[in-house]
């Protein structure tokens, strides 16, 4: 117990120094932040060895985007209910514990089964550590407490990338999910130690669960989630089991939506959908969820899969852009309170469309450090986007709406982040084909250029493979130089399609009524 002293000088801790409480909610959202940035680079290497295609390996972030959103409207009532402590531990837990399933899959239904808990499992982490941080200091301390706690979150997208690419290319891809098992013991330690549930939480009285809401929230949900994922393999809407599973979800998704319109205490309340600035918010966090996951899952393809880069020089490539955040971070602090958080959010919207629209222009010939700047200014464009966003969309809402607002606030940024990835997953192999045929018509047998190049290729394959295997080996060359222009078109087109998308939400940003105080984010919004 702690003593006396130690009481009096941290009453909001119950005596536990508050930089001691910041260390333990820090852990567990490092490694769910850390976790999202490593497994985006092993990819590849999850799809080889579990005999999967490279769109069927972005299931593995998919799936944790989707059971990750079901729990985040729940999350408020499981921390009133059972503890907002005990709520967190069995969070940590449960996603440590998935973490060494992940790792020790056999298969790849074995992995997203895994990582579906995962998702379960950090869903919470965010919001409730957030929470916990802001009620343990006293108010002229929160900004600086919050500056320590966003490092450590912006320090993760740096370190992700090049030591899951590390960790995939020295040892496996498993060990990617085996580095949470360390934290997340030291996690559950520092937790247990040093935090603590404020009386309000203890003394909470809650009411019954919404057993109705949230089994229509897992139904539309699950049902949106298979789909994406299987879609492209079935050609979408050719399948019969496609047409009724998007019945199943359009069904649920209204039941859903009628249940939390009009029972008082549903899952969520989306009448907090009726304030302006909450709403432009919504859809713009969802369609910024689509932007970012898109490039956090293309670009470490593109490099990997089109230029041969190994796991750990792509994350060195992609790490940059946790160092613009890093940058960007402590600016936008002090532009916040100065500006209109419409200029900001513009100007970061535009600047990330820049960029996306930059990376559009790659070709074979680029290097390590072609894109060095335009991805290091990604991260610092998004860092004006997350805290004017969040700003803005609470603006004008009570305290009492905050809880329910931020569960539907982050909800929409992962479908919105699950949507992107299945769209771009299935633009890559569509264009790439389409592509694919514009090439292989421009060149005949007879075509004096693809006679030269074959030529040339025989002569010197055939100091290799002999005579008789030297032709045909020029045309399988050749062949595979088309695959990959081929691939190098299709990730153009998404990077560009990307930078509009960008651009649209730019514009979009002036759907926001200026509030007549800015307020900081509330706790949960991340």
């Amino acid at each position: 117990m702690p003593s006396a002293a130690a009481q009096a000088r941290y009453p909001l801790t119950q005596g536990v120094n508050p930089w001691l409480v910041t260390l333990s909610v820090m852990l567990p959202t490092f490694m769910e932040v850390l976790d999202t940035a490593i497994a985006s680079v092993a990819l590849p290497y999850i799809a080889g060895s579990l005999s999967a295609s490279n769109s069927e390996a972005t299931w593995v972030l998919t799936s944790y985007l989707v059971a990750n959103a079901v729990i985040l409207p729940a999350s408020n009532w499981f921390a009133r209910r059972f503890g907002r402590k005990r709520f967190l531990l069995t969070c940590v837990i449960i996603f440590t514990i998935a973490s060494f399933f992940c790792g020790a899959a056999p298969s790849l239904g074995i992995i997203l089964l895994a990582r579906v808990m995962q998702g379960a499992g950090g869903g919470a982490l965010q919001p409730l550590s957030q929470s916990i941080l802001l009620e343990s200091f006293p108010v002229q301390k929160r900004s600086m407490a919050m500056a320590a706690y966003g490092l450590g979150i912006v320090v993760a997208p740096v370190l992700g990338p090049t030591l899951g690419g590390w960790l995939t290319d020295t040892f496996s891809w498993r060990y990617a999910f085996y580095i949470n098992i360390p934290v997340g013991i030291l996690a559950v330690f520092m937790i247990t130690r040093f935090v603590h549930d404020p009386p309000y939480i203890k003394n909470a009285k809650v009411g019954a669960f919404d057993n109705l809401g949230f089994g229509l929230l897992i139904v539309w949900s699950g049902c949106l989630q298979i789909v994406l994922d299987k879609g492209q393999e079935d050609d979408w809407f050719g399948a019969i089991w496609v047409r009724w599973a998007v019945a199943a979800m359009v069904i649920a998704l209204a039941g859903w939506i009628w249940r939390s319109w009009s029972h008082p205490r549903g899952l969520v309340d989306l009448h907090v959908l009726k304030d302006r600035n909450f709403r432009t918010g919504c859809f713009l966090i969802a369609m910024l969820g689509m932007c970012i996951y898109i490039t956090i899952a293309i670009l470490p393809l593109y490099y990997q899969e089109v230029l041969g880069y190994t796991a750990f020089t792509a994350g060195l490539v992609v790490g940059p852009r946790g160092i613009g955040s890093f940058i960007g971070s402590p600016i936008i602090g002090i532009l916040g309170s100065r500006m209109d958080p419409r200029k900001l959010l513009c100007a970061g919207f535009i600047g990330f469309g820049i960029c996306s629209f930059i990376f559009g222009t790659v070709n074979l010939d680029i290097g390590p450090y072609t894109l060095l700047i335009p991805i290091t200014l990604t991260g610092f464009a998004l860092s004006f986007v997350f805290v004017p966003l969040a700003t803005m969309s609470t603006s004008t809402l009570t305290r009492e709406e905050m809880g329910n607002a931020t569960g539907l606030f982050n909800m929409l940024r992962n479908i919105g982040g699950s949507i992107g990835i299945a769209m771009a997953t299935t633009a890559l192999i569509r264009r790439a084909d389409l592509h694919q045929s514009y090439l292989a018509a421009g060149l005949s047998p007879s075509s004096p250029e693809l006679q030269q190049k074959s030529a040339i290729l025989s002569a010197y394959l055939g100091h290799h493979l002999g005579p008789a295997q030297a032709r045909p080996g020029s045309f399988g060359m050749l062949y595979g130089l088309m695959q990959q222009q081929s691939a190098l078109l299709s990730y153009v087109d998404i990077f560009r399609w990307t930078a509009i998308l960008a651009f649209f939400c730019a514009g979009a940003v002036w759907l926001f009524k200026k509030p007549k105080k800015l307020a900081p984010p509330p706790p949960g919004v991340h």
